[in-house]
């Protein structure tokens, strides 16, 4: 019994660092992904970019668009589109928060990470996000810097 093996060991957890340097995050949510099988097993080797991605309401779904997925190296011709649109799944009442406050001027949806869960389906974390200034970014060098400084100052 203590022998037993996960049938997923392997921990996937790619994250968007750009974007809590770009955005300031008000609300996440974490949302299924509509994938096909190469997909899936590119992510399982860790070969996705999340950096360019945005999500987007089409129809009063959710999309995300620009998310890069690397086609898998072991299919032979039925591989998939690097980088097409992909359906995100959420509950309505997720969705209808999220459409009326991605309305608001100067709000985006934003992938965070991508990582797969305890039953080995792919999750995207995405986040309801502002833009930040110039210099909200110097602030956060500086905070960074000095929080650097008193670490190396601690040991």
């Amino acid at each position: 019994m203590g022998n037993e093996k996960k049938k997923f060991d392997k921990i996937i957890n790619i994250r968007n660092k750009k974007a809590s340097f770009e955005f300031e995050f008000l609300d996440t949510f974490v949302a299924g992904i509509v994938l096909r099988g190469t997909e899936i097993k590119s992510i399982r080797e860790g070969k996705v970019s999340l950096t360019e991605a945005y999500c987007y309401f089409k129809r009063g779904e959710l999309f995300i668009k620009q998310m890069h997925i690397a086609p898998y190296s072991m299919a032979s011709s039925y591989n998939h589109d690097a980088v097409r649109e992909r359906k995100l799944l959420l509950n309505k009442k997720e969705l209808d928060k999220l459409e009326s406050k991605f309305e608001e001027k100067g709000l985006s949806i934003i992938p965070v990470r991508i990582f797969i869960n305890d039953k080995g389906l792919a999750k995207l974390e995405i986040a309801l996000a502002r833009g930040k200034k110039l210099h909200d970014k110097r602030q956060d060098i500086k905070t960074k810097d000095v929080k650097r400084e008193l670490d190396r100052m601690r040991f």
